[in-house]
């Protein structure tokens, strides 16, 4: 997960993380976990994520699954 990436498009965007776990449905805390990858998103949530910030295949890829790559 590259929380940085993910937090750039949020300021892009306009949301804070309290607006886009408002958006996913999920308190603040579980966000702030899945961002620093202590749990890890659904894939309904990603998908959602996906729709929100309109991410093209390679920055899913790159915020998603960042650490998963080599």
């Amino acid at each position: 997960m590259n929380e940085r990436l993910l937090k750039a498009k949020m300021a892009y965007y306009g949301d804070s993380k309290s607006s886009l776990s408002k958006y996913l449905g999920m308190a603040n805390v579980t966000l702030a976990n899945k961002m620093n990858s202590t749990s890890e998103f659904t894939q309904g949530e990603i998908k959602k994520i996906i729709d929100r910030y309109h991410l093209s295949p390679d920055e899913v890829e790159q915020i998603f699954f960042a650490e998963l790559v080599s």
